[in-house]
């Protein structure tokens, strides 16, 4: 009996280690969707994304004057 559960345990982290290494589902559907995923967000974000980048560079200049 214990046996056959170490066989079964054996065989499923086989299985699933093989699953890991199999890219061929990534397709190029899959990956057109997550683009306009990211292209939609940067439209619906552009004003808090514009002020983000500017603050940040508006800060850093300021503090590379003082060094």
């Amino acid at each position: 009996m214990k046996m056959l559960i170490h066989k079964n345990l054996k065989k499923r982290i086989k299985d699933i280690l093989i699953g890991l290494e199999d890219e061929s589902g990534m397709g190029v559907v899959e990956i057109v969707l997550i683009i306009i995923v990211l292209v939609s967000l940067v439209v619906i974000f552009k004003k808090q994304i514009t002020s983000l980048v500017s603050t940040l560079v508006s800060k850093m200049s300021s503090q590379a004057k003082q060094v």
